[in-house]
């Protein structure tokens, strides 16, 4: 049998009522939302309770998809179910390094949540926007992007699926030009261009935190976003960098296969990462954990 990944979800997949059945479900996931609590008063009301605009604000997305990723991953280690190593999208991979253990649950709760203040701040002070790319290879989304002033491809998600970063006015004639080609473009419902160099003071406002920070050693391997490789020593560099550099989540993933990874559980809200690596990954195993009833369905799959 080959090797098992944990996949975290990042920023996009919340849900109102998110994370409520597996706090009922397991008092592993149940202390999760207590360290969140004890860090950022009222994380999981907005997690069970929050409406969907609320948990669309950056500040609040990030700490909230944050504990719904570290609960499910700590439900099925709690039930017996250990990766061979982890990855995470975006905000995802914050969560992925705290469960390796290069922090504790508070001072990752303390980070992620300083996380969505800075990329807030940096995206109100450079106002973006972010398109999805479907139907066009990477070179040519590339080419896309020389066109316009200030656009750039930041996650290269799958085969035929690129978002850009861009200012806010290149945001519908970039849509324009795609359509053009025949092929499908539409707009991301976030509030900056994110992993571009509009997040720069985000990025080095990160750097200077994560300076102040003790860092553990991770436990089990866990790939990088920035470089699609492993994390190496320079874990706060990586860290930092990352939310001002494209996510390399296709070759992430490729990457992943090629070290004798087949089966993918994706940890945390929504089905995102699923459907990408289905894509990029047709014959693999794929799962995933967001709740009560999933969780039973995984456990059950990995019998």
């Amino acid at each position: 049998m080959g090797k098992i990944a944990f996949l975290f979800a990042g920023q996009g997949a919340q849900y109102p009522g998110m994370g409520k059945e597996l706090c009922e479900a397991s008092p592993a996931a149940a202390k999760v939302f207590a360290a969140a609590d004890a860090v950022r008063p009222g994380t999981s009301r907005q997690c069970f309770e929050g409406t969907k605009e609320e948990l669309t604000q950056t500040v609040n997305t990030q700490p909230t998809v944050f504990a719904v990723d570290l609960a499910a991953a700590v439900a099925l280690q709690e039930a017996g179910i250990r990766p061979d190593g982890v990855a995470g999208f975006s905000l995802g991979e914050v969560a992925a390094v705290t469960f390796a253990g290069l922090f504790g649950l508070e001072a990752g709760f303390e980070l992620v949540t300083a996380r969505g203040e800075y990329m807030d701040a940096a995206a109100k002070a450079h106002p973006g926007a972010m398109v999805a790319v479907l139907g066009m290879e990477d070179e040519e989304v590339e080419a896309l992007c020389r066109q316009f002033d200030e656009a750039w491809p930041v996650n290269y998600n799958s085969g035929g699926q690129v978002v850009v970063a861009t200012r806010e006015e290149n945001a519908q004639p970039l849509i324009a030009k795609v359509k053009e080609q025949g092929k499908k473009a539409m707009r991301l419902a976030v509030s900056g261009a994110f992993h571009s160099p509009y997040m720069e003071d985000a990025s080095r406002r990160l750097a200077e935190k994560l300076a102040g920070m003790q860092l553990g050693r991770m436990s089990l391997p866990v790939y990088a976003n920035v470089t699609a490789q492993p994390y190496g020593e320079d874990a706060a560099g990586l860290l930092a960098r990352q939310v001002k550099s494209p996510v390399r989540w296709r070759r992430t993933i490729q990457q992943m296969s090629e070290d004798g990874y087949t089966t993918f559980i994706e940890v945390g809200p929504g089905k995102t990462l699923s459907g990408l690596v289905k894509k990029i990954l047709p014959d693999a195993v794929i799962l995933r954990v967001q709740d009560g009833e999933t969780l039973s369905a995984a456990l059950k799959a990995l019998q």
